[in-house]
């Protein structure tokens, strides 16, 4: 059974997004972290939030979960702190596959849910360290940028949709050597079709971490 570390949300979350039990075949146990915010995670990162974190990682143990992922990318950073707290197999972000990304097709690109927030820090705690990766963000597109950052809309995916294709596109005429695509945000799974369909490349995100995480963990 996966269990899922929730940041304090509530946009809808269509199939494909961790946050929908529905896109997993498998159950799944969901956590919130009330205090933890989309600003205190991915604008201003707050290292106050890891014990709350850790704590709600062993309530989800206590539940019955076999191995544990976050909501949110950007908690990449505290990756270390939190699985040395759990006795379970701890995975915070879809940025740890990129290493195996590279081995196994070559340059990496990324898109993220912000990259003026996505830092040197995120890719060496997820072991990415010296690791030469594109990242794209998705900081300019408007019906993202006010459904999943700002909670101010609802969420429009076909909008989102085309905003994802945009921004894989813009990627691509940027870094043509991109050879695969990790969506660091997982409120994008949703739209990795799309993301497939622009680039045709291979593309990881939060469903593929969590699959592989919970096969592991058996």
């Amino acid at each position: 059974m996966l269990g899922v570390l929730m940041l304090a949300t509530n946009f809808r979350r269509p199939v494909g997004d961790i946050g929908n039990p529905a896109t997993f075949p498998f159950p799944v146990l969901y956590e919130t972290v009330p205090t933890a915010s989309v600003r205190r995670v991915v604008m201003d990162p707050d290292p106050a939030l890891i014990g709350e974190f850790i704590a709600a990682g062993r309530l989800l143990e206590q539940r019955g979960a076999k191995a544990i992922s976050t909501s949110c990318g950007f908690l990449s950073l505290y990756q270390a702190e939190i699985q040395a707290q759990l006795s379970v197999p701890f995975a915070a972000s879809s940025l740890l596959q990129i290493p195996g990304a590279e081995r196994l097709h070559g340059q990496v690109g990324v898109i993220t849910a912000r990259a003026a927030s996505l830092t040197k820090r995120h890719f060496t705690a997820a072991g990415c360290s010296g690791m030469p990766v594109a990242v794209e963000g998705m900081d300019s597109s408007p019906a993202f940028t006010a459904a999943i950052i700002e909670g101010k809309v609802h969420l429009d995916e076909r909008a989102v949709e085309r905003e994802v294709a945009a921004v894989t596109e813009a990627m691509l005429r940027r870094r043509p050597e991109v050879r695969a695509v990790v969506l660091e945000c997982t409120n994008l799974p949703p739209y990795a079709a799309a993301v497939r369909d622009v680039s045709g490349l291979p593309v990881y995100d939060s469903t593929t971490l969590c699959l592989d995480l919970l096969n592991a963990s058996r």
